[in-house]
């Protein structure tokens, strides 16, 4: 941290009087709250580096997503203790990281949330779900200013998207973390299967080709499509709808934490659906694959020829499936949507995690929230929770970009992803200046040894599509009734959908038509008239 960030800090400080106290080199004892020096009488205005920030010390509860990846403990490793050394000790703050699972998070939460034991910052990557939270009375209002204090850094990167999108009724509620305009989600085909039955990976551009070589896998005997449980997030008719995209319908049936059961969009992704379960194109037992997990060990295996993943170059993807299935080659498979339409997505918002401030978060608790904000912020702290440590996770190459060592197993490993989970409060992903000079430092970051192709086509077929990848609406207002039948609708979801899709193919428009009858009467009518209101009274935000 910069020594005019530390003047504003500290100057500021002052004003809490007793709550916070000078910087001192004797962390043993914090009650001489009359030798709390004045500003002039610090060290230029700097801290020592074993100086205490805050009088008595303050435990502050962050979330980390717990993946369950084999061997790694999500609140005590490398990381997690080289963060309590540099920050906790540095401001006497004792940093405890509360897991949540990824697969289960929106349950955790509630459960910490009734339990009083919930985290000082609550987070969410969705809109709905981060209003929900909001609706329920868990948040607290923020001064933005007080933010700008003890945060410079990351207000200076992050205040114009909080000043557009973080303001619900009125007040201040959510802070967010960075997103460079770059992902690393990618969906790989076997290619060898995709040869072996006489066709071309780069022909794959339309649904029809898709279920055209699926067919041919079966025929084959090879395996099928993999597939999984569509659950919690609702973003899968994109790209059978129609283009260009009316904002106001954009903003009626675009909803991750609700599904879309009615429209025409919906109608023919379950009718695909069909098709492809009815005719073994896809897992048959697609609906027993509750996470992602489950759906990679299908095509580990060999079961199944195609899955989708956030690549990184310690991912064992490639690796794990070569072991059952040594003849086994990869690829990306392009962009495709039914005959006639184009391979629409949707697109992040320009944030990353959506955050608010516990209610029950102590005046000591928030400050110490925007401090770490700070102190992650700092480019030589957050690139070390990014790379790790030099020499043993990465070396340097000739123009200053770091290259995974991707056989160190040492103490201070990074988990999946790169550790993300942690520096994620700050940026969605690592950035090094411009586009050009992210993607140069990003495909080392997220090639897996032997496979650096996968990352080259990830960013081609990004470019290739990004005219059609856009946000949804974000509204500006609580909908009240999709809190209210959230729960409910998606569990009738899963039950319906699944009805319509195993049941037999001459019955379907029997059976939607029930479908979509008993899921407006559950409540989903109510959610798009309430909808519908909010648009009409302008209370919506959608930007391409």
């Amino acid at each position: 941290m910069k020594k005019m960030n530390f003047f504003i800090i500290v100057t500021a400080l002052f004003m809490f009087g007793s709550l916070l106290a000078a910087c001192s080199s004797d962390t043993s004892s914090n009650d001489h709250e009359d030798e709390t020096p004045t500003a002039n009488e610090t060290d230029n205005n700097d801290m020592s580096e074993d100086g205490v920030m805050f009088q008595e010390t303050v435990t502050l509860d962050i979330p980390v997503y717990d993946r369950a990846f084999e061997g790694w403990n999500v609140t005590d490793n490398f990381y997690t203790r080289w963060i309590q050394e540099e920050f906790g000790e540095t401001y006497n703050v004792d940093v405890n990281f509360v897991p949540i699972a990824r697969a289960n998070e929106v349950t955790d939460y509630q459960q910490l949330l009734a339990a009083g034991n919930a985290p000082d910052i609550i987070i969410h990557y969705d809109m709905p779900q981060a209003l929900a939270y909001y609706g329920a009375g868990v948040m607290q209002p923020l001064d933005l200013d007080e933010v700008a204090e003890y945060a410079p850094t990351y207000w200076e990167n992050v205040s114009e998207t909080i000043e557009q999108y973080g303001v619900v009724d009125g007040e201040n509620i959510f802070f967010f973390a960075e997103r460079p305009d770059i992902s690393n989600f990618v969906t790989v085909i076997r290619k060898d299967w995709v040869e072996e039955v006489g066709m071309k990976v780069e022909d794959l551009t339309s649904l029809e080709k898709v279920n055209e070589m699926a067919m041919k896998w079966k025929e084959a005997g090879l395996g099928t499509l993999g597939g999984g449980l569509t659950a919690n997030i609702y973003n899968y008719n994109y790209a059978f709808r129609d283009w260009p995209i009316d904002p106001e319908y954009r903003a009626l049936y675009s909803d991750l934490m609700v599904a879309d059961f009615t429209t025409e969009d919906t109608e023919r992704w379950l009718r695909n659906l069909s098709y492809q379960y009815h005719n073994g194109l896809i897992d048959q037992e697609f609906y027993l694959r509750m996470d992602g997990n489950q759906i990679k060990t299908e095509f580990v295996a060999g079961r199944t020829g195609t899955y989708g993943e956030y690549i990184s170059s310690n991912t064992d993807l490639f690796e794990a499936t070569l072991q059952n299935n040594p003849e086994a080659e990869f690829a990306v498979i392009p962009p495709h949507a039914p005959e006639g339409r184009v391979p629409q997505g949707r697109a992040d918002w320009p944030f990353g995690l959506i955050m608010g401030i516990n209610e029950a978060a102590t005046d000591e608790e928030r400050i110490a929230v925007w401090l770490y904000l700070e102190w992650m912020s700092q480019p030589d702290n957050l690139f070390f929770l990014q790379n790790g440590v030099e020499g043993e996770n990465y070396i340097l190459d000739d123009e200053g970009f770091p290259v995974v060592n991707n056989d160190f197993n040492g103490e201070s490993a990074l988990a999946m992803n790169n550790n993300k989970d942690y520096w994620a409060l700050v940026t969605e992903a690592p950035y090094f200046g411009t586009d050009e000079l992210t993607r140069k430092a990003m495909k080392n970051f997220w090639s897996p040894p032997g496979h650096e192709e996968i990352v080259d086509d990830l960013f081609k077929y990004q470019d290739e599509t990004k005219e059609y990848s856009t946000p949804d609406a974000l509204f500006t207002v609580v909908i009240e009734s999709q809190n209210e039948y959230q729960s409910d609708l998606n569990a009738l979801f899963q039950e319906l959908y699944l009805k319509v899709v195993l049941g037999s193919e001459d019955k379907f428009d029997e059976e939607y038509e029930a479908a979509k009858r008993q899921y407006l009467n559950a409540g989903y009518q109510e959610i798009l008239d309430e909808k519908q209101a909010a648009i009409d009274a302008g209370n919506y935000n959608y930007s391409e």
